[in-house]
C-alpha cells in the first residue's frame, strides 16, 4: 500500500532548454587539450587521450534527453527553504508504514548517484524484500550541485547550514513529524548534523563514513593527513599507504578550501576542464580496478557531468568545503555522544586507513578508536566492494545495511 502521508506540492519534472544543450557541444568542439607529453599511464593527472574520447562522445555519442527521460521517471519537485531553491527527487513508499527518510550526496556527487537504491528502498517487495521495510525516499540536491539551478543569495553555505535546511524541509515544508535520514560524503556530516542537532525528531540515520562533525574546523584543515609526519619508525606498507591516501585526497581538499573560486573560472567555462575535474575523483574515489568504466559507463560519467555543467554549479559545488571552515561547525549541545541519533555506518575496505586491512579489521578499528565516541553507533559494516560512491558501486549493501539500522528505530 502507499504511503498515508499527503504530499503538499506537485512535481516539476528536469528539463534543460536547448539552448543550453546546443551551447554545450558549441563549447565541447571548440575544446583546445593541452600537451600531456609522458602522461601514459595517468600518474600526472587525467590522461589527455582519454579525456578527447570522452569529449568527442559528449559532443556526438550522449544523448541527454534520454538521461532526462531516465531521472523523469521519477517525480521532482522544487521548492523554496527559508529563501533557498530547493529540488529533490521523491519515490513513495510501498508497505504499511513507510518512514521519510532523506538522503544526502556529497561531491563530486549528483542526486543521481542514489538512483540504485531509491527503488529497492521504497518498494522492497518489488524486489524480493520486507514491505515493512519501505521508506518514503527523498533524494535532495545539495543547493548549487545542479538543479534547480545556480545558487545566489547563499555565499556562505556549508555542510551544518544545508542541515537546518533540511530539517525545515521534513517538518514544516513537507510536514513530518520524524523522518530518517541518510548520507555520504559531505552528506555524510550533512547527516551527522542532523542527528546532533535534531536527534529528537530522527528514527536515526546512517552515513557512509565516520567523518567527525569538526574535520573541516582548524586552520590547516586542508591537510589531509592532518600534520602526521611519514616516519622511518612506520612499517614500509604504512607510509605507503599513507602516501597513496594522499594523492587520492588531498589535492581537491587543499584547492577547494584555498583556491576554488580561482579554479572555477576554468571550470565554468570549458566543459571539458569540468569533466577532467570530475574525472579525476570519480576514477580515483572508486573500486574500480583501474577502470573507471567498470563502475561509470561513459553515459553514467557524462550524465553527472551534465547535471553540474547546465546548472553552472561547479563554483558553488566547491565552495562547500571553504565554508565548513570559514564558518566552523560549533556543537548545539555538550552531551555525548556528540550524534545522539542512533547511527547505522557502512565502510568499504578500499578506504581502509593504513594499517586497516579486512573488512572485520575496519569495524574493530572503529569501535575502539578515537571516532567511535562521537555516534551512538548502533550498526556497523564494513565491505570488501565498492568505493566512496558505494550506494551506486555496491547498493545492495548499502540497501541491507540501512534497512538493519532502521528496523528496530521504526514506529
Amino acid at each position: 500500500m502507499p504511503s498515508p502521508h499527503a504530499f503538499p506540492l506537485e512535481p516539476t519534472p528536469v528539463h534543460v532548454p536547448d539552448e543550453v544543450l546546443d551551447d554545450l557541444r558549441a563549447r565541447l568542439a571548440l575544446t583546445r587539450p593541452p600537451l600531456d607529453e609522458g602522461n601514459e599511464d595517468g600518474s600526472y593527472g587525467v590522461r589527455a587521450g582519454y579525456l578527447r574520447e570522452l569529449v568527442a562522445h559528449w559532443r556526438d555519442g550522449y544523448d541527454w534527453r534520454a538521461a532526462e527521460a531516465a531521472l523523469n521517471a521519477h517525480e521532482h519537485y522544487r521548492v523554496d527553504v527559508s529563501g533557498v531553491p530547493v529540488h529533490f527527487l521523491r519515490k513513495p513508499g510501498r508497505g504499511p508504514r513507510p518512514v521519510p527518510l532523506i538522503l544526502t550526496h556529497g561531491w563530486p556527487w549528483t542526486f543521481w548517484h542514489w538512483s540504485k537504491v531509491i527503488d529497492p528502498l521504497a518498494d522492497p517487495a518489488a524486489f524480493g524484500g520486507d514491505p515493512a521495510d519501505a521508506f518514503d525516499v527523498l533524494v535532495p540536491s545539495l543547493p548549487g550541485f545542479g538543479f534547480p539551478g545556480p545558487l545566489t543569495g547563499f555565499p556562505d553555505v556549508n555542510f551544518w547550514k544545508v542541515a537546518d535546511l533540511w530539517h525545515t524541509l521534513m517538518t514544516e515544508t513537507l510536514g513530518y513529524e520524524k523522518y530518517a535520514a541518510g548520507g555520504c560524503d559531505i552528506g555524510g556530516i550533512v547527516t551527522s548534523q542532523l542527528g546532533h542537532k535534531y536527534a529528537d525528531e530522527l528514527y536515526g540515520i546512517h552515513i557512509g563514513s565516520g567523518l567527525p562533525l569538526d574535520f573541516f574546523t582548524g586552520p590547516r584543515a586542508w591537510d589531509f593527513a592532518r600534520n602526521l609526519p611519514l616516519t622511518d619508525e612506520q612499517p614500509p606498507e604504512v607510509r605507503a599507504r599513507v602516501v597513496e591516501m594522499d594523492r587520492r585526497w588531498a589535492s581537491h581538499l587543499a584547492v577547494h578550501i584555498l583556491d576554488g573560486a580561482t579554479l572555477a573560472h576554468g571550470l565554468s567555462d570549458s566543459p571539458a576542464g569540468l569533466l577532467a575535474w570530475l574525472l579525476k575523483r570519480w576514477d580515483a574515489w572508486s573500486d574500480n580496478g583501474g577502470d573507471v568504466e567498470s563502475v561509470f559507463s561513459r553515459d553514467d560519467l557524462l550524465t553527472h557531468a551534465t547535471i553540474f555543467w547546465v546548472n553552472n554549479s561547479i563554483a558553488t559545488s566547491m565552495r562547500y568545503y571553504a565554508n565548513a571552515n570559514r564558518y566552523p561547525w560549533t556543537p548545539a549541545h555538550d552531551r555525548t555522544p556528540v550524534v545522539e541519533a542512533p547511527v547505522g555506518i557502512t565502510f568499504v575496505t578500499y578506504e581502509n586507513p593504513p594499517g586497516v586491512h579486512t573488512a572485520e579489521d575496519r569495524v574493530r578499528a572503529f569501535k575502539t578508536g578515537p571516532l567511535a565516541a562521537w555516534f551512538n553507533h548502533v550498526n556497523v559494516n564494513a565491505h570488501d566492494h565498492g568505493g566512496h560512491f558505494i550506494p551506486w558501486e555496491n547498493p545492495e549493501a548499502w540497501i541491507t545495511d540501512l534497512r538493519r539500522t532502521f528496523r528496530d528505530l521504526r514506529p
